[in-house]
C-alpha cells in the first residue's frame, strides 16, 4: 500500500510539474510556459512552481517576441506586416490571460499590451496582401487567381472591409473557378418520371455537395444560359447507354423428402395394450424462386470546352434484383422442416412497379459517379 502511494505521490508531482508550466520553460517555449502557469494560477492562486515559472517565462517571453518582430519588420519579407501581427497578438493573448487571473495579476502586476500598434500592423498586413492579391488577379492565370482570392480573404481578415476587397475576392473565385456545363441526357418517355429523379439527384449532388471544393462550379444549361457563360472550361454529359427494367426469370426445384421413425398410428397387441407404430413418411416438395432483374450502363464523359477534346470517359453498372420464393407439396407435411412449411405458406408476391425498379439500379450507378466525380476534379 506504501509503495502505491509513494508512486501516486510521484505521478501528482510530474502532473504538477507539467500543468505549471515548467517544462515547457525548460525547452525554450515561452508563451506556452505562461500560458500554462497562468491557468495553473487561475485554478490555485497560491501554487508556487507555477509562480515561479511565471515570474521567469513572463519576461523571457516578451523578449523573444519584441527581438522577433525588430527583425521581422526591418526584413525583406513580403508578407512581414501579417507575420508582425501574429507576433503581436501573441503578446496580447498574454495579456488578457493574466488581467483575467488574480493570482497571475500578483506576479506580472503590469503585463504589456500593444493594441496601439497592432492597429497599424493590421493595416500595413492588409495593404501587404492586398497587392499580393492585385499581382496575381493581373496575370490572367486560373491557379494564380486562386492565390489572388486568398490575398483578398487575408486582407478582408485583416481589416473587415479593407478597400474593395471582397468585391476583388468574388473577381478572383469567379476566374479562379472553374465552369462546368452539365448535360443529363434524358431517358424515354416511359420512365421519365424515375429517369428526372435520378437527374435531380445528381444536379443537387452537384449544386450542394460541393461546398469542398471552392473553385469548382457545375451550371445545368438553363443556368449556363441565364449567366451567358458561352465557353465554359468543360462540358459533363451523362446519358444512360442500356437498361432494361423488369426482365422476369422463374425458377423450378423438386425435391423428395423423407423422414424415418415418424408415428403413423396405434398397433393393438392380443392382450390388448396399445402401442405406437412408426414408419416412414415422405413428401415431394416443389419450390419456386421469382426474380425481377433491372439494370443499366450510364456513361460519363467530361469534355475540354475549348476544343471539345475528350478528358475522361467511363460507364458505371447498376443492378437491382427483386425476389420472391414460396412452395408447394404433395405428400405428408410431416417429411418437412418447419422452414419448408412456412415457405409452402406463403404467396408468389407481386414486383415493383418499373419506376420504382428503375430508381433502385441507379443507386449504385449514383455511388460510382459521384465517387468518380470527385476523385476527378478534386485536382481543381
Amino acid at each position: 500500500m506504501k509503495t502505491i502511494f509513494y508512486y501516486l505521490a510521484i505521478l501528482s508531482l510530474i502532473i504538477n510539474a507539467c500543468s505549471s508550466g515548467k517544462k515547457a520553460l525548460e525547452q525554450g517555449d515561452y508563451y506556452d510556459a505562461v500560458l500554462k502557469s497562468v491557468d495553473r494560477l487561475k485554478k490555485n492562486p497560491g501554487h508556487d512552481k507555477s509562480k515561479s515559472t511565471l515570474r521567469k517565462s513572463y519576461p523571457l517571453a516578451i523578449a523573444y517576441y519584441e527581438d522577433e518582430i525588430r527583425n521581422i519588420t526591418s526584413s525583406n519579407d513580403p508578407f512581414k506586416w501579417g507575420r508582425t501581427v501574429r507576433s503581436y497578438g501573441l503578446i496580447n493573448n498574454m495579456y488578457e490571460q493574466i488581467r483575467r487571473s488574480p493570482g497571475a495579476l500578483k506576479v506580472i502586476v503590469n503585463p504589456l499590451n500593444y493594441y496601439d500598434k497592432l492597429e497599424r500592423a493590421k493595416n500595413n498586413a492588409a495593404e501587404e496582401s492586398y497587392q499580393a492579391g492585385l499581382r496575381k488577379l493581373n496575370q490572367n492565370d486560373r491557379n494564380l487567381s486562386k492565390e489572388a482570392y486568398y490575398h483578398f480573404n487575408d486582407a478582408n481578415s485583416f481589416i473587415n472591409g479593407y478597400k474593395d476587397s471582397r468585391d476583388k475576392m468574388a473577381e478572383a473565385r469567379f476566374y479562379a473557378t472553374l465552369k462546368v456545363v452539365v448535360e443529363q441526357i434524358p431517358v424515354p418517355r416511359r420512365y421519365s418520371l424515375s429517369g428526372d429523379f435520378f437527374q435531380e439527384k445528381i444536379e443537387e449532388y452537384l449544386h450542394n455537395g460541393w461546398s469542398d471544393r471552392e473553385f469548382v462550379r457545375f451550371f445545368n444549361p438553363n443556368e449556363a444560359r441565364n449567366e451567358q457563360l458561352e465557353k465554359p472550361d468543360q462540358i459533363l454529359i451523362l446519358a444512360f447507354d442500356d437498361y432494361s427494367v423488369g426482365d422476369t426469370y422463374i425458377r423450378e426445384s423438386t425435391e423428395q423428402f423423407v423422414r424415418d421413425s415418424v408415428k403413423v398410428g396405434e398397433v393393438t397387441l392380443e392382450d390388448g395394450k396399445k402401442i405406437p407404430a412408426y414408419n416412414s413418411v415422405k413428401a415431394k416438395l416443389t419450390i419456386f424462386k421469382k426474380e425481377v432483374v433491372s439494370k443499366g450502363v450510364l456513361s460519363m464523359q467530361i469534355l475540354d470546352g475549348a476544343n471539345e477534346s475528350i478528358l475522361v470517359s467511363t460507364k458505371f453498372p447498376g443492378t437491382f434484383v427483386w425476389f420472391t420464393e414460396w412452395a408447394t407439396f404433395n405428400g405428408d407435411e410431416r417429411a418437412l422442416t418447419n422452414e419448408q412449411l412456412a415457405l409452402c405458406k406463403k404467396i408468389e408476391m407481386i414486383p415493383p412497379p418499373p419506376q420504382n425498379m428503375f430508381i433502385e439500379f441507379t443507386v449504385p450507378i449514383y455511388d460510382q459517379l459521384t465517387s468518380a466525380l470527385r476523385n476527378f476534379y478534386q485536382r481543381y
